[in-house]
């Protein structure tokens, strides 16, 4: 799903990601590094036994079933897990937002799966975009070594690190960096996962949320469904083909059931129960499960700062608070998680 364009009241912005490179510039290697952009289903997410990584959800051929001017619906029977599934893309009369479905049936075992969304911070000043989410229970760096060195891959934070605050997470060289910042730690890739607690009544959803120039493109969950979000901070620290060192300053914010990104293998082992953090899901063959996010863009003021709180404000809108305090207010059918 890219590119996308959000027409403000004032201009159009396009916070997703296109890669520095063309599709057809590496034609002969895996379609997700080929064709890397925007958002996409990874069902399973990261590695597998008998298919591409992050499945064939991501960048399989899809068959439209059936679209208008305000909804997508899309299908593919996949191959590699045998997971049929309805992708759905939907819009609101008035609402900067994308409602995104997939309807996954015909699957039988206990997979990990997530969203894939990148955007693009790379015409910003260093530290001046602000990454946020909402509270969570459990936050670690990367469990070894994200970029590999052996490929002159190079990474900033401290291996497996735990924090628990976004703003203090722990180096590799010592001390503490503010990944409420971006971009930032040129020349580097790493990735966090955070856990997120049950939603509540006054409390609904989950979310993440990124202040670019001007706006602000956030996401919403149901952490039932996506128990954990991960930050890809990929700026430049990735030296071979097709990255050259030249996917700088884009942030993967990925909504997940996984362990990281360490695919459908490793995530069976459940390696952060103890931890209260589930890695899979079981599904059956004969039930349907709904996998269900939203995706919205709105404007806010220079002095806004960090997203500090996405609240409900009535039936159909929501409302953003700033860190500065000031608050605006944003047309959202977030009842559609639910």
């Amino acid at each position: 799903m890219a590119p996308v364009t959000f027409h403000l009241s004032d201009r159009d912005v396009c916070p997703y990601s296109l890669s520095p490179w063309e599709p057809a510039e590496y034609p002969d290697i895996l379609p997700l590094l080929s064709v890397l952009r925007g958002d996409f289903l990874c069902l399973p997410f990261g590695g597998q036994p008998n298919g591409p990584p992050h499945g064939e959800t991501a960048n399989g051929a899809w068959t439209r079933l059936d679209s208008n001017a305000s909804s997508l619906r899309l299908l593919m029977e996949a191959s590699d897990t045998g997971a049929r599934v309805v992708k759905s893309l939907s819009t609101r009369e008035g609402h900067h937002a994308i409602h995104i479905e997939h309807e996954i049936s015909n699957l039988e075992g206990d997979f990990n799966y997530g969203t894939h969304p990148i955007l693009d911070f790379s015409g910003l000043p260093d530290g001046t975009g602000r990454v946020t989410t909402s509270a969570f229970h459990n936050g670690s760096v990367y469990p070894g070594p994200f970029s590999n060195p052996a490929d002159g891959e190079t990474q900033a934070l401290a291996e497996g690190a735990i924090f628990t605050d976004l703003r203090e997470v722990p180096l590799a060289a010592g001390g503490t960096t503010d990944l409420t910042r971006y971009p930032a730690r040129v020349g580097n890739d790493d990735l966090v996962m955070m856990a997120h607690g049950p939603v509540s009544s006054d409390h609904p959803f989950a979310w993440s949320a990124a202040v670019l120039d001007g706006y602000v493109w956030f996401s919403l969950k149901n952490p039932a469904d996506f128990p954990c979000t991960l930050l890809w901070l990929s700026n430049g620290g990735r030296t071979a083909a097709p990255w050259n060192s030249r996917h700088i300053g884009r942030l993967g914010i990925e909504d997940v059931c996984s362990h990281f990104s360490d695919g459908v293998e490793k995530s069976r082992l459940n390696l952060l129960a103890d931890q209260g953090v589930r890695t899979t899901r079981r599904f059956t063959r004969h039930e349907t499960i709904s996998l269900r996010n939203i995706h919205a863009v709105a404007a806010v003021p220079a002095d806004f700062g960090a997203v500090a709180s996405i609240l409900p404000a009535g039936g159909d809108s929501i409302r953003l608070i700033g860190e500065s305090g000031a608050e605006v207010l944003a047309s959202i059918d977030w009842k559609f998680l639910t």
